[in-house]
């Protein structure tokens, strides 16, 4: 039977997942139903619940997705993602995964991540999810991003042409402690026509710079104890992103690339991550995003936040019911 709800098609989409090894064997399967049902009662039901609230939503969810992304791929990650946002309003949820859907970025921690920030749930693209968008405008041949360990050769010469001057040969074959930890990130990219943009560095001090003057999530985290925001889990990671929106300065971009940018900051400082329409209506989409946003919050029982892809009202005006006035109802009464 083909499933056809959302939440019907994020359970098969879990259940036929397929590993890096090829698809999931019944021992494994029989393995992670053992461990939810000695631990993660409370989290599935949870989660399930969430679930629930979201396929009222299943419309938006489709008409998000771009073509390319793979909807089972996408669907799973929702699934394995919501025990986590337990504590998140539903709201918040319901708008981090649309903005996911709308970048075409699987919520997966490799692409994008879904993170709680108190009781909101926030949209983190990851540095895979930078370089898949430069990809997509089109004018970017070969992203590189990485990271240089204490043990790595390399050298950087600012004067020298390109490609000559930055080269990096890592050490794979070393053992972790003689590799040494990393000291240096950067990023650059061969454009089409094989021109090369200008390599971005950044060293540990300039990510923690940048994790302490602008992430508010961060900051929040550090506040509260829980030492739970995406600097503090995935660091390394943050850390080339920060190297990629250094380097994406320097060479052509996208409106949608501009984009992810804009809505990545508004959710490190703790605002709506409301999508802008590009044309003279978006003041207008924009706001009525925003009250939807706030009267959500305010109350989970009643209709969630309008999703940010708010559709165009058409030019034709709506007809009005003709007003009746005090002539006209006594009018009718002699009548």
């Amino acid at each position: 039977m083909i499933p056809s709800t959302l939440r019907d098609r994020v359970r098969a989409a879990t259940e036929e997942r397929s590993v890096p090894n090829g698809p999931v064997r019944h021992d494994q399967a029989d393995e992670t139903a053992e461990a939810e049902q000695a631990g993660g009662h409370e989290d599935v039901a949870a989660a399930d619940a969430v679930m629930m609230f979201l396929s009222r939503y299943e419309g938006h969810f489709t008409d998000a997705l771009p073509s390319h992304v793979d909807k089972g791929a996408f669907f799973a990650a929702v699934r394995a993602v919501l025990p986590t946002l337990t504590r998140c309003t539903p709201a918040s949820v319901l708008q981090a995964l649309l903005t996911s859907a709308r970048f075409g970025l699987v919520p997966d921690g490799r692409h994008a991540a879904i993170v709680r920030d108190g009781a909101l749930a926030t949209f983190v693209p990851m540095y895979q999810g930078y370089v898949d968008l430069m990809y997509r405008s089109g004018r970017v041949e070969s992203v590189h991003v990485g990271l240089i360990y204490e043990g790595d050769e390399w050298e950087f010469t600012p004067t020298a042409p390109a490609p000559l001057d930055f080269t990096h040969k890592p050490r794979p074959e070393l053992p972790k402690e003689q590799r040494g930890a990393p000291v240096l990130a950067y990023a650059f990219a061969w454009l089409k026509g094989g021109s090369r943009s200008q390599v971005a560095l950044l060293n540990r001090e300039e990510a923690e710079e940048i994790r302490d003057g602008w992430s508010k999530a961060y900051q929040r985290a550090q506040e509260a104890g829980t030492h739970d925001s995406t600097w503090h889990t995935h660091f390394d990671q943050m850390w080339q992103k920060s190297a990629i929106r250094r380097m994406s300065k320097l060479v052509p971009t996208s409106a949608e690339l501009r984009a992810l940018e804009t809505v990545e900051d508004a959710g490190e400082a703790g605002t709506p991550q409301i999508l802008h329409a590009p044309d003279p209506e978006s003041a207008q989409l924009v706001a009525e995003a925003e009250r939807a946003h706030t009267a959500s919050e305010g109350s989970q029982d009643g209709p969630a936040a309008t999703p940010l892809l708010l559709r165009k009202r058409s030019g034709r005006k709506r007809s009005q019911p003709k007003r009746t006035t005090r002539r006209d109802r006594r009018g009718r009464a002699r009548a």
